[in-house]
């Protein structure tokens, strides 16, 4: 393997499936086995995962429901409902896991600790970071970013639906074409939506590559670790 210790970023909305909102089952027990392969291989794995399939905080200020510090709480919270669900998928194959949260909420999860969550990974656990940063404001994938350098990760994998990153949206773009590698400053340039771009920043700064790939099809996460040329580098 490539790599020894990695930082899984996967999508709330990418929980969804075909469906219109929540959490489909058959695509948790793929992310759950596409897992437990990549730690069979002998990775070290860390997850952070977004609300957006149960609540976006930009969705109820811009609904009048609440401001946004609220909203971004809301949302906090719904990272950590899909936290559960993951952490059960992955048990389910065996995996030993802990949930780490930016919010105290003892009955349910460990609060985050760094040197905990580092010594959760050395020990073959996969730990997953629930609650965002703990702070409104800030994205899952800057929280993503940040404790992927908290933990000294090799790589930021996003995870999503498409396969890399592209010139233009090719859900709705037919010519755009895709990136094998790109830097952190034709991202900039480009003006291209990998990650928001705290996150991206953070990484640059960090000198934290991301890799941008297609989580749904099954075995590009192993791939992506054995250090093939699976999605697009930013580096």
């Amino acid at each position: 393997m490539k790599y020894k210790r990695v930082l899984l970023k996967l999508s709330g909305e990418a929980l969804m499936g075909n469906m219109q909102y929540g959490i489909d089952p058959a695509i948790l027990e793929q992310y759950s086995r596409d897992v437990k392969s990549v730690v069979d291989a002998g990775v070290e794995v860390a997850i952070v995962i977004g609300g957006g399939n149960i609540f976006r905080g930009v969705q109820g200020v811009a609904g009048g429901l609440v401001d946004r510090a609220q909203g971004d709480y809301m949302g906090m919270l719904a990272t950590v409902i899909n936290s559960m669900a993951l952490q059960g998928a992955l048990e389910r194959q065996g995996l030993k896991t802990r949930l780490l949260s930016a919010i105290h909420m003892e009955q349910i999860a460990e609060p985050f600790i760094r040197r905990r969550a580092v010594r959760h990974l050395e020990k073959g656990r996969v730990v997953i970071f629930g609650a965002g940063t703990g702070n409104p404001y800030f994205t899952t994938d800057t929280a993503a970013s940040l404790r992927a350098v908290e933990i000294e990760a090799d790589l930021v994998l996003k995870g999503t639906r498409v396969d890399g990153i592209y010139t233009a949206d090719p859900e709705k773009d037919p010519n755009a074409t895709r990136f094998e590698n790109i830097s952190f400053e034709e991202v900039y340039e480009r003006g291209l939506n990998v990650m928001d771009l705290t996150a991206i920043t953070l990484c640059q700064e960090n000198k934290m590559p991301i890799v941008v790939f297609d989580m749904n099809k099954q075995g590009n996460f192993l791939s992506v670790c054995q250090g093939n040329n699976v999605g697009t580098t930013v580096s």
